[in-house]
């Protein structure tokens, strides 16, 4: 019998420690569900790994322990835009500056959604006021995407000036020198589009849109060999099929 309540008491002090742990792992979670900041984490958890209708659940939860969470209204815009959800969106973005108006990280998500809208004037106001704030870390944003919206509206040089200041902001910004190259090759500034394209295709060898526009402006600029190589070259790794139809009709002139 001795032996008997040893054992049951062995038992139950083995168990105890796993109560113990689920019972302290319950207020944990309880207090999780009223943290706002670890709603907001894990919302940019969920987004992160495309998991959007969860991010918004937790971003919307966010918002209701703390309205006054301005990350949380920027995050639940890139949520609504990334799900297509445009003027959801643009109300989570205006609402992140109602908040706090300093934020310019909101400002130029909102000029891009405005962008997407076709509210071209309202898009560029907002870049213009990110780009303005010295305080903005990543001013090379507002700067390409005001480049984006001259170019898109044929404003050429201003648009290439503007381009210019993003990369003054950020010399490595990929984006912008395929950007430049474009602009300049609009302008029939072959040599000149041909130099940043390479720098774009250099830095990033594996994207295929930037050697494509390298090998299209070496084509217009005749240099034929430079062409065909560039052709070839990614030809195996396009995988869009309207890009692989070009490709084989630029070779094939160039036979």
């Amino acid at each position: 019998m001795k032996k008997l309540k040893s054992k049951t008491l062995v038992l139950l002090l083995a168990c105890l420690p796993l109560a113990l742990c689920a019972s302290a792992q319950k207020r944990l979670d309880r207090a999780r569900e009223k943290d706002p900041q670890y709603q907001y984490n894990l919302g940019s958890f969920y987004l992160n790994n495309n998991e959007i209708d969860q991010a918004i659940r937790a971003f919307d939860r966010a918002i209701e322990l703390n309205p006054r969470l301005h990350l949380a209204y920027n995050g639940l815009g890139l949520a609504h835009s990334m799900k297509g959800n445009l003027s959801e969106a643009a109300k989570s973005f205006e609402k992140c500056l109602e908040v706090n108006p300093q934020f310019s990280e909101a400002r130029n998500n909102l000029g891009m959604t405005y962008q997407e809208q076709g509210y071209l004037d309202k898009a560029e106001d907002q870049y213009k006021k990110a780009a303005a704030d010295l305080a903005y870390q990543t001013r090379e944003m507002p700067y390409f995407n005001l480049a984006r919206l001259y170019f898109a509206k044929g404003l050429n040089e201003t648009a290439l000036d503007t381009v210019q200041k993003a990369l003054l902001a950020n010399g490595k910004m990929v984006l912008a020198y395929n950007l430049k190259g474009m602009i300049l090759e609009k302008m029939d500034r072959l040599p000149e589009a041909i130099t940043a394209y390479e720098i774009a295709a250099r830095k990033i060898p594996d994207e295929a849109t930037f050697s494509y526009n390298l090998a299209v402006a070496y084509f217009k600029n005749n240099e034929r060999d430079n062409a065909r190589e560039t052709f070839e070259r990614i030809l195996p790794k396009v995988t869009d099929a309207v890009m692989r139809d070009r490709i084989l009709q630029y070779l094939e002139l160039l036979k």
